[in-house]
């Protein structure tokens, strides 16, 4: 990679587009003649004013939202969400039901049951989530007030190729690992909400999605600043919110706009992920972790034989150019995090060192 960089395989926060850094550094310490870094400004400014629109505007075009749902820009990430969500949207039956499917869906519940009567309506944990349940599989509750799962599952490398179907029970959705890499029917959908340090920018907010009938009726003990229809009424500006993160979010926008958009990113992500796929499969040495009907284009979880071996593709693969590697400790083995600024090179050249460590290492 140019500029001395490493080809960055971080799950989180990740890698980021050179020519989008390379913008921000230019205007780091005076942003387009205002005198002062984008960090600096008052979010009541004009200046900023504008920053925020346009990088809003430009979200809800790219994203194709529709003007029934209301885009969000929240503090804490996409772990602050797993209590906002049952706090504003569970009013309606005090119930709601849970696709456990990963960590991250399984921490969802775990708070969620602070606030209401959870069900777990389906989970792959009987396999070590190397699998997602079909439509059949779901069992409903048949009185909750929304359904909840994880699109992307970052630990596990896996996906879910289907939206699941709930009879008209408001769909909750945590895209954090896989927004903005394919085209969304946002409409399906009651509320999403996303970490932004994946493919939206650097990390520090959640961006939350919500159709804004569903809004309104949080609980009475609800903070201010986890309730959505507060964050409505205030366009996200009830207190300063993360100024430099929704600024490097807006030059994402564009830089998704110059690379064909959403469509764009569904044919990279599938390239990216059918070369390590491909090594994977033609491997004698190389095992996923994830069945293959349920293949992230994400995250691509693997390993070799041994603990051992494993430890020794990290270290060489480091020396390499290629970091952060290494596996979340419940899975083990490897994790290549190929999210949207991962460059078709950079996983081109990582499964040929795949190739390469197993001929020298047979």
């Amino acid at each position: 990679m140019s500029s001395g960089r490493n080809y960055n395989f971080s799950p989180g926060p990740s890698t980021l587009p050179l020519s989008v850094l390379e913008q921000a550094a230019a205007e780091m310490v005076n942003y387009r003649g205002a005198g002062m870094s984008v960090m600096e400004m008052s979010h009541r400014s004009d200046s900023y004013i504008s920053i925020f629109d346009e990088a809003k505007a430009d979200l809800r075009r790219v994203l194709n939202v529709p003007e029934t749902h209301e885009i969000l820009f929240m503090h804490g990430g996409a772990t602050l969400q797993f209590s906002a969500v049952p706090l504003n949207l569970l009013g309606k039956t005090g119930a709601a039901d849970y696709a456990v499917t990963g960590s991250f869906s399984g921490l969802a519940m775990k708070e969620a049951q602070k606030y209401g009567n959870i069900h777990v309506a389906c989970s792959s944990e009987d396999r070590n989530h190397s699998y997602i349940p079909q439509q059949s599989d779901i069992k409903p509750s048949g009185g909750a007030s929304y359904f909840f799962y994880c699109s992307n599952n970052t630990i596990y490398g896996t996906q879910w190729k289907y939206v699941p179907e709930t009879g008209g029970v408001p769909l909750v959705c945590d895209m954090s690992s896989d927004i903005m890499s394919e085209p969304v029917d946002v409409s399906k959908y009651g509320l999403i909400f996303a970490g932004v340090q994946k493919n939206m920018a650097p990390a520090g907010m959640a961006v939350v999605i919500i159709d804004k009938d569903l809004a309104g009726s949080e609980h009475a003990l609800t903070p201010k600043l986890l309730s959505y229809q507060v964050m409505i009424d205030s366009d996200s500006m009830h207190n300063t919110p993360p100024c430099y993160t929704i600024y490097t979010l807006g030059l994402m926008m564009k830089w998704l706009d110059a690379q064909g958009g959403l469509e764009g990113m569904r044919k990279l992500k599938a390239e990216k992920a059918k070369l390590l796929y491909d090594a994977i499969d033609e491997s004698e040495m190389f095992v996923g972790h994830a069945e293959k009907a349920a293949r992230s284009d994400m995250n691509v979880t693997f390993r070799t034989s041994g603990g051992e071996l494993d430890a020794k593709f990290v270290k060489e693969a480091e020396q390499a150019g290629f970091v952060n590697l290494k596996g979340h400790r419940s899975v083990g083995g490897m994790r290549a995090s190929i999210y949207n600024a991962m460059p078709y090179e950079g996983v081109e050249k990582l499964a040929e060192f795949m190739r390469s460590f197993e001929k020298t290492n047979r």
